[in-house]
């Protein structure tokens, strides 16, 4: 156990928990316990904002999953992944001001929120809850496994042990910060991940002998590694441009995304949270893939992909900066944990506990019910992820997947389609959710192309027929 290292990590940590009990404030001192915990009051700036949706997105899969993918699949995995450059400005800009005056009119605090007051249905409801409870407890338990790995790797403890002290410590700030303490540490996480990408980017680079020495020695190896097409030559044309669907407008579907254009203070803010997103997660995208390939050379024969990023940075830095820079992952992991962890939970206390088992809950019992579902959540997920997967980037991408197929038609033509109804959206759900489930364990990469792309097309169709179809009804 190297002390150098851990000393960092654990400064990190004390930092987030006083962010935790410094937002606790304003959840006690809060009008609306609802408001307040699930969205941060609606006060977020556009630094903030353009952060916290980088941190929530940039997650384990960005910077322990993707580098290790890279490092396998070589250049071209790079370019599929610089997809993501334009992220933010999607969501921000296809959202845009309409959601946020949409939400605060039906004071809604979550997606299914604005799907409810939108569509005026149950079954909307409880479909939409029901997608976020399935598809981002997989999600959640990527994060738990890379925060875990992350720390069985600097300590050399065992998993099981490194699990519990990774979740343990998301679960104390999230469940007595909520909304606020989520976004203000993803703030700081944000700015941990950028400086972290920097210097690791740098000392590989060094590390390597330079990019042109490090190029002849994958072009040494195999020639494919520096081709747009992928060691194995299986990242076809169409492959890669079908993620421009999965994590580009895709991400427009995100429960966890979308809240974030819901919770800003004005447009000053939203536009301004625009360029920051944009050039962060382009940089930060861009290092870590790069990352994975050049570290190749620098540190080869590594056969569990995510370990080479932290293996990497305790090989090439000095331990009190390689302490520094993996603080980066972790940062990346906790944002992104904590925004699910608070999204599933709103799911449940919000949309299913407060609209149909308690209508007239009051402060106190909703703040009892918020907290213990935190809780049993976060023990669940911890259940769930005591048997990790090889590459948890996997289960990352299948629950982005299921989420874009259930939600952005409902969302998109919800905003922008006077003619869109509850049964176009209901079938549009219960299509893209089947749809992809199906594809995904039967035929996943249908036509060459990534499972989400499929089920999307399916579920605009009969959304558009359906809703069609039945407006004498509705």
């Amino acid at each position: 156990m190297n002390w150098f290292v851990i000393l960092p990590l654990l400064f990190f940590l004390v930092v987030i928990f006083y962010v935790g009990f410094w937002a606790n404030k304003y959840v006690k001192s809060s009008n609306s316990f609802i408001q307040e915990y699930f969205l941060g009051g609606r006060q977020l700036g556009g630094f903030v904002l353009a952060m916290t949706m980088m941190a929530t997105y940039g997650s384990a899969s960005s910077f322990i999953g993707g580098p290790g993918v890279a490092y396998a699949r070589g250049l071209g995995w790079v370019l599929l992944s610089m997809a993501q450059l334009a992220t933010g400005y999607f969501v921000l800009m296809v959202l845009g001001k309409k959601f946020a005056i949409m939400a605060r009119e039906y004071e809604a605090v979550t997606l299914t929120d604005f799907l409810r007051a939108r569509y005026q249905s149950k079954t909307v409801v409880i479909l939409s809850a029901l997608s976020i409870i399935v598809f981002l407890f997989s999600a959640m338990a990527a994060q738990w496994v890379g925060g875990a790995r992350l720390i069985e790797s600097l300590t050399g403890l065992p998993y099981t042990t490194a699990l519990f002290i990774f979740a343990i410590s998301v679960l104390i700030y999230v469940i007595i910060g909520g909304f606020r303490a989520v976004a203000l540490t993803d703030a700081v996480q944000g700015v941990i991940m950028f400086a972290g990408t920097a210097i690791l980017l740098i000392a590989t680079i060094i590390a390597g002998g330079g990019i042109p020495n490090i190029m002849a020695d994958l072009v040494g190896e195999n020639p494919n590694l520096v081709s747009p097409f992928g060691a194995e030559q299986d990242l076809t044309p169409l492959y890669v441009s079908s993620f421009w669907i999965l994590v580009g407008v895709g991400v427009i579907g995100l429960p966890q995304i979308t809240v974030r254009a819901m919770s800003y203070k004005d447009s000053k803010s939203m536009h301004r949270a625009i360029i920051i997103g944009t050039i962060v997660i382009g940089f930060i995208m861009l290092g870590m893939h790069l990352i994975g390939v050049f570290a190749r050379p620098v540190i080869p024969g590594i056969e569990v992909g995510d370990s080479v990023m932290p293996t990497l940075t305790l090989t090439v830095l000095p331990p009190l900066i390689a302490g520094v820079v993996l603080a980066a992952p972790m940062a990346a992991i906790m944002s992104t944990v904590d925004s699910l962890l608070i999204l599933v939970s709103s799911a449940i206390t919000k949309d299913i506990y407060l609209n149909y088992l308690n209508p007239n809950a009051t402060q106190s019992q909703i703040k009892k019910v918020s907290l213990s579902v935190t809780s049993i959540i976060g023990i669940l997920v911890i259940l769930f992820a005591l048997s990790p997967p090889d590459f948890l980037i996997w289960l990352n991408l299948f629950s982005f997947g299921g989420l874009e197929s259930v939600f952005i038609w409902p969302v998109v033509f919800g905003l922008y389609w006077s003619k869109g109804n509850k049964y176009g959206a209901i079938t549009s759900m219960l299509v893209g959710m089947s749809s992809y489930i199906l594809f995904d364990r039967l035929a996943p990469n249908a036509l060459g192309m990534h499972t989400v792309v499929l089920p999307i097309l399916l579920s605009l169709i009969s959304y558009v027929l359906v809703s069609f179809m039945t407006q004498q009804k509705s």
